[in-house]
């Protein structure tokens, strides 16, 4: 888009933002306690995938860093391979669904849906609830707030919006998921006694 013959380059600059290290044991601890975990963000797709893999959302037999990408333009065999049990859906393919679609994306292992917007995170909810499925949603911005109320148990974190907060059933005070799963095992503790 501009010239750069007069340009030098001086550098690049990459940035991180690694998952918190105490995450991957605090989701295998969902899986062994039959608790599915799906992420939804507003991350690009590649970038949702890399995180889920690292956190094991999506795990190696899910197809890890190469787990499938939705694509609306392959032709259904393909698109909802029984084989393959991980999956990332952009938020912009949401409105292209069918019930067969969301079907086979919410049948998966690992889930990832990327680049979703408030309305949508929304829609995530409800079509978990479709099928019956109780549905917490962790969050922390305006955003979520219509995902969180929608949930059967919103949890906002603490140092989120307070918009966030008005629309949750709890506040996550430090803002650590590993302290849901804390929270679930004695929930489960005091159930059983």
């Amino acid at each position: 888009n501009f010239s750069i013959n007069s340009r030098e380059f001086v550098g690049m600059i990459a940035l991180e933002d690694p998952p918190r290290e105490e995450v991957p044991l605090a989701i295998a601890h969902c899986h062994e306690a039959g608790i599915r975990v799906i992420m939804v963000t507003g991350d690009h797709p590649l970038t949702a995938r890399s995180i889920a893999s690292q956190i094991n959302i999506i795990t190696e037999a899910d197809g890890g860093k190469n787990a499938p990408i939705w694509d609306v333009t392959q032709p259904d065999e393909i698109r909802r391979n029984p084989l393959k049990s991980g999956v990332i859906v952009s938020g912009s393919d949401l409105s292209d669904l069918n019930d067969e679609d969301w079907e086979y994306i919410l049948s998966r292992n690992g889930i990832v849906f990327s680049r979703t917007l408030p309305t949508q995170k929304q829609d995530i909810v409800a079509k978990l609830q479709l099928r019956d499925e109780v549905v917490a949603v962790t969050g922390d911005g305006v955003n979520d707030s219509p995902a969180l109320k929608k949930a059967d148990v919103g949890i906002a974190m603490g140092s989120g919006s307070d918009i966030a907060k008005e629309a949750a059933d709890l506040i996550l005070m430090d803002d650590n998921f590993a302290s849901i799963v804390l929270g679930i095992e004695e929930g489960r503790l005091i159930f059983s006694n």
